[in-house]
């Protein structure tokens, strides 16, 4: 992997993180409370709609991590924590070495909060070919690594939901990419994993968006 970058360097990442996941529909970690069997596996999915660290653009970039757990992560009585994580193989070097700093935890920010809490063994971390997709009204988001990673979701509707609306839920207590964001919930339709351990293929389970705005650095 790239050499890390120094961590005294201001950055901000915005865009977008969505997940699908084991659980039924809505997963009970948004809400800070156990899986709904006991443990979770998944995908989560990050695109950096923009974002720098220091002179280095980081806009367009994607992060997809595969994890799964026993308990409730959220009040750290979890075990059995393990990760895998893929880089956008589209980065320069100096693009690569910035989302490790980011995302290892190293240049501080909420990346290093969640990463702290979460504290999973990791399985593998690699540059891959990654592909994301997000519509823009939110009705359907997809992230790919071929062979070995697809995950679809459709927002979650039903009879009363009104034509068009989201199902969303603000200030959630169990938010993966920090407090202050709105989750828009989905179902999702794909989720696939064969990678590094990680090997899973079921559908009609829990999906959920989140916008994302990070900074770290001194200051």
């Amino acid at each position: 992997m790239t050499e890390q970058v120094t961590t005294d360097t201001r950055w901000h990442l915005a865009g977008d993180w969505f997940d699908v996941c084991k659980c039924a529909i809505p997963c009970p970690c948004t809400f800070a409370q156990p899986p709904t069997y006991g443990d979770c596996e998944g995908v989560l999915a990050w695109h950096i709609r923009e974002g720098n660290f220091g002179d280095v653009r980081l806009d367009d970039l994607n992060v997809v991590m595969l994890g799964s757990f026993v308990g409730n992560a959220w009040a750290r009585e979890h075990t059995d924590a393990y990760a895998a994580v893929f880089f956008d193989e589209r980065a320069d070097e100096g693009q690569r070495a910035a989302l490790q700093s980011i995302f290892g935890g190293e240049a501080g920010g909420w990346p290093a909060e969640f990463g702290e809490m979460f504290g999973p063994e990791m399985r593998g971390m690699e540059f891959a070919p990654i592909r994301i997709e997000i519509d823009d009204d939110l009705a359907a988001w997809h992230a790919e690594i071929p062979g070995r990673v697809s995950a679809d979701a459709e927002a979650l509707t039903g009879p009363t939901t009104p034509e068009g609306g989201r199902v969303q839920v603000h200030n959630a207590p169990g938010a993966e990419v920090g407090p202050g964001q709105v989750a828009t919930w989905g179902r999702a339709t794909t989720d696939h994993a064969d990678a590094y351990g990680f090997t899973w293929d079921r559908s009609g389970k829990s999906s959920k968006h989140f916008p994302f705005d990070w900074n770290g650095g001194p200051g």
